[in-house]
C-alpha cells in the first residue's frame, strides 16, 4: 500500500527531442495529472504517464509547489538547486511610497473626534489640495475624513456629494452629525448643522441655494444643467469605482461638473476603486487628477495587456509600479492592519455543499437549448451578447436554488450557536425562499426596493439585536451600512465580482467589531460556482497587487490551484 511519503513520479531535465530545448520531464500517473492542472503548455511525453514542462521561473515554481507537498525522485539534482536558487533569489521591489503624514488638526467647523489615522487622512487630503482619492479599506471611516476636510480647508461650499442611491440619508445623517453651520459673516453656529439639498427626482427645476448638495449616480445626467448653474467648489464621489467605465453618461456628466471653473476640490472615496480589472482605475483618476496617467490608449500601451476577451488587464510587472504612481500623485490608501491593531481578524471559507445535481442539470439543458435557439434567430450581436448573458443568470439563479436546502441547513447549524448572523445572496426569489424558511428566527431584511425608513428600521433591528439574522440582497446590502452586530457572513450564491464581497465582508469587518468575521463562502457541488470561485481568484489576484503590497495568502492564485489539484489527487486515489 502507498503511503504518503513514499515518491508518486519522477523529475529529470532533458533536451527535448521535437522542439530542441531544454525541458522538464516528470513521469508517474499522479504526479502527471496534478502538474497537467496546474501548467497548461505542458505537453506529453513519448510514454505512458510521462509530461514534458518548458523550462521557466513560472514552471519551475509550480513543481516546486508540488514537491513541498508530495516526493517526486529527482534525477537532475544538480540543475534543479541551481534553478531553484536562481527562480527564488531576491528581486529588486519598488519600495512602496510612505506619505510623512502629520496628525491635523480639524477646522472649528467639524463638530465630532478624529481617530490619529483620520488626522493623518486629513493631513493628506490637506497636502492634496483636495484632489485625491481616498481609498482606505472599507469601515475606515472615509466619510469622516472628506468632512473634517470640507470643515477645516477654506471655501469649499457650496459641496455636492455625489452617492449611491442606499446611502444619500447616511449623508445627510453624517453631516448634521459632523458639521457645524457657518453664519454668512463667519461667526460657528454650535448647534446648527450646513444646510442639505438632497436630490431625489430627474426633473429640471432651479435648485435651492443650500450649503451641500447630495445626489445619485443614476440623476447626474438629467441634473446637470441644474447643477452646473449653482457654484459648485466640492465634489465628492462616494463609492468611485461607479465611474469605473468612462462610455456610461454618469461618468461624462461627473466629467464636466469637474472640469467646471467653479470647482476647486474633487475627491473620490472607495476602499474597491478597482472592481474586476486594474484598467478600471483610469477613469476615476482622470476625474481627480486628469492627466496623471495619460491618455486611456497611452495608459494601456505602457501599463496593460489585451487579454482573449478583449479587455485591458494590468500587467504583473507593472502592477507595483502602477500602486506606487498612484501613492505618490493621488491616493492614500490604508488597511485595517496597518492602522487598527485591536480590530480582529478577517477569516474566509470555501465551504463545499452538496446540491441537486439532477434538478441543475436538468434545468441546465433547458438553458442551453433555448440560448441555443435565440443564437440561431439572433439578427444582431448585440442580440446573442444579450441571450447569452441571459443564459448566465439563468444558470446562476438554478445553481442557487439546487444548493438551496443545503444552504438553509448550513445557515440553521450557524444559528444554533446563538450569535448574529447575515446572509448574502443575489436572486429576490433566494431572498423570498430563504426568509420564508427561516421564519422561526425572526429575520430582518435589506433588499433592493426598499424605502430609506424600512431599510434603516431592519438594520436598527438588526444592530440592537431584536433579530440575530439578517438575509441581504449583495447587491443592496454592500454599500452604506453597518452590521457589526454580527461576525458570521454567509455568501449563499457568488456575485461575478470580488469587490462586491469584500464590501459586503466589510459591513461586519470595520470600525466597532470587536470579534473576528468569519465569511462562508457557499459552493454548490456539481454547479458552475467552481468557475466563477475561480474567476474570482483570478480577478483579486490582479487587484490586490495594484492596491496593496500583496496578495492576501487565501486569494493566491497558485495555491487554489494547487488545493483543486490535491481534491482531485485525492479523489483519483480512492
Amino acid at each position: 500500500m502507498e503511503t504518503s511519503m513514499e515518491n508518486i513520479g519522477t523529475l529529470e531535465y532533458v533536451l527535448d527531442k521535437y522542439s530542441k530545448i531544454w525541458c522538464w520531464k516528470i513521469t508517474g500517473e499522479r504526479a502527471v495529472s496534478m502538474i497537467s492542472r496546474l501548467v497548461p503548455e505542458a505537453w506529453y511525453g513519448e510514454n505512458v504517464n510521462e509530461v514534458i514542462i518548458p523550462d521557466s521561473t513560472e514552471n519551475v515554481k509550480q513543481i516546486k509547489l508540488i514537491l513541498d507537498r508530495y516526493p517526486l525522485e529527482i534525477l537532475s539534482k544538480t540543475t534543479w538547486q541551481r534553478k531553484i536558487v536562481k527562480t527564488y533569489a531576491p528581486k529588486p521591489t519598488l519600495p512602496p511610497i510612505k506619505h510623512k503624514l502629520k496628525r491635523a488638526k480639524a477646522g472649528d467647523q467639524f463638530r465630532g473626534k478624529l481617530l490619529n489615522f483620520q488626522k493623518e487622512g486629513l493631513d493628506f487630503l490637506i497636502k492634496s489640495s483636495g484632489n485625491a482619492l481616498l481609498a482606505d479599506e472599507m469601515g475606515l471611516g472615509k466619510t469622516v475624513q472628506t468632512l473634517s476636510y470640507v470643515a477645516t480647508e477654506k471655501q469649499t461650499f457650496p459641496v455636492l456629494v455625489v452617492a449611491p442611491l442606499v446611502t444619500l440619508n447616511n449623508w445627510e445623517r453624517e453631516i448634521e452629525k459632523f458639521l457645524k453651520k457657518k453664519s454668512r459673516n463667519g461667526r460657528i453656529l454650535e448647534s446648527d448643522s450646513p444646510s442639505v439639498t438632497l436630490i431625489r427626482t430627474g426633473k429640471r427645476k432651479e435648485l435651492p441655494k443650500t450649503d451641500i448638495y447630495v445626489i445619485n449616480y443614476e440623476l447626474l445626467f438629467k441634473r446637470y444643467d441644474d447643477l452646473a448653474k449653482i457654484g459648485i467648489k466640492t465634489v465628492v464621489c462616494d463609492e468611485v469605482h461607479n465611474l469605473r467605465s468612462k462610455t456610461t453618461q454618469k461618468y461624462k456628466s461627473i466629467k464636466k461638473l469637474a472640469a467646471l471653473s467653479s470647482v476647486s476640490y474633487r475627491i473620490g472615496l472607495s476602499g474597491t476603486p478597482i472592481y474586476n480589472r486594474g484598467s478600471e482605475i483610469w477613469p476615476i483618476i482622470d476625474i481627480l487628477k486628469p492627466g496623471l496617467l495619460g491618455s486611456f490608449k497611452e495608459f494601456c500601451e505602457y501599463f496593460c495587456y489585451v487579454n482573449e476577451k478583449g479587455k485591458a488587464i494590468v500587467l504583473e510587472n507593472k502592477r507595483a509600479s502602477l500602486r506606487n504612481e498612484l501613492q505618490k500623485h493621488v491616493m492614500l490608501r490604508r488597511k485595517k492592519s496597518d492602522v487598527l491593531k485591536e480590530l480582529k481578524d478577517k477569516v474566509r471559507y470555501k465551504e463545499v455543499i452538496a446540491a441537486d445535481t439532477d434538478y441543475y442539470l436538468e434545468e441546465l439543458d433547458k438553458i442551453w437549448k433555448k440560448l441555443e435557439d435565440e443564437q440561431k434567430d439572433a439578427e444582431s450581436e448585440f442580440s446573442k451578447s444579450a441571450s447569452y448573458h441571459r443564459a448566465i443568470q439563468s444558470e446562476r439563479q438554478i445553481a442557487g436554488l439546487a444548493k438551496l436546502p443545503h444552504v438553509i441547513n448550513f445557515v440553521k447549524n450557524i444559528m444554533e450557536i446563538e450569535e448574529s448572523v447575515v446572509v448574502f445572496c443575489h436572486h429576490k426569489v433566494i431572498h423570498k425562499l430563504l426568509h420564508e424558511s427561516l421564519q422561526e428566527f425572526s429575520p430582518v431584511s435589506i433588499i433592493g426596493g426598499q424605502s430609506d425608513s424600512v431599510r434603516q428600521d431592519q438594520i436598527d433591528k438588526f444592530q440592537k439585536g431584536e433579530s440575530k439574522l439578517m438575509i441581504a440582497g449583495i447587491r443592496a446590502g454592500n454599500v452604506g451600512i453597518n452590521l457589526t452586530r454580527a461576525k458570521y457572513v454567509i455568501f449563499a450564491e457568488l456575485d461575478w465580482s470580488p469587490a462586491i464581497h469584500r464590501q459586503a465582508e466589510d459591513r461586519l469587518h470595520r470600525i466597532g467589531q470587536k470579534n473576528t468575521v468569519f465569511a462562508y463562502y457557499l459552493i454548490g457541488n456539481g454547479t458552475l460556482d467552481d468557475h466563477v470561485a475561480n474567476v474570482l481568484v483570478d480577478k483579486s489576484y490582479e487587484i490586490d497587487e495594484i492596491m496593496d503590497e500583496s496578495v492576501e495568502n487565501f486569494e493566491n492564485k497558485d495555491k487554489a490551484e494547487l488545493i483543486l489539484a490535491q481534491i482531485q489527487d485525492k479523489i483519483r486515489s480512492k
